[in-house]
């Protein structure tokens, strides 16, 4: 969901599974999607670099035997929707653009059953997983802080305590 409030954009996103029951496999895809995001939030903070964030979602997803999408990523955002820097969900801590308290970025970790690689369909809108294989996603828009995050897109049912929210 995205949101444009006084020129600012804020970008947003969860999982509901939807139809009745549902697989186990499933349920754990969501649940490691989630704490994916957490755990890539966790490591920002003034002085801290964009690799660090991917470092930390592919240790966790790969631990948890998922895959994390490498074609899509987070981004900057603000007065512009989609800008700079790009925020990949994978690679190298201690790497890439070092973080500065006031930068707002989005974290969203695609993580999938199967293999990372997604295919856009015809519409050119639609994307799957390349072995048709379940996939889910979650995403806040954060502001870096001196001391950490303030997640700017924090939902009431969420406990964001480990951010000092």
């Amino acid at each position: 969901m995205t949101v444009i409030k006084d020129g600012y954009h804020g970008d947003t996103n969860m999982m509901y599974i939807v139809g009745g029951e549902t697989s186990i496999l499933a349920n754990r895809l969501c649940k490691v999607a989630q704490e994916a995001m957490y755990r890539g939030m966790a490591t920002v903070r003034d002085g801290s670099y964009l690799g660090d964030i991917g470092h930390a979602i592919q240790k966790y997803v790969e631990s948890e035997r998922f895959s994390v999408v490498r074609e899509y990523c987070g981004h900057g955002i603000g007065t512009v929707f989609h800008d700079e820097p790009q925020v990949l969900h994978y690679g190298q801590a201690g790497t890439g653009m070092r973080l500065e308290a006031g930068m707002t970025f989005t974290i969203e970790p695609m993580v999938n059953a199967g293999v990372w690689q997604t295919k856009l369909l015809g519409d050119k809108w639609t994307v799957v997983t390349k072995d048709h294989k379940l996939s889910a996603q979650y995403e806040h828009t954060i502001l870096v802080t001196k001391t950490g995050i303030e997640v700017l897109t924090a939902r009431p049912e969420e406990d964001l305590s480990r951010f000092n929210q």
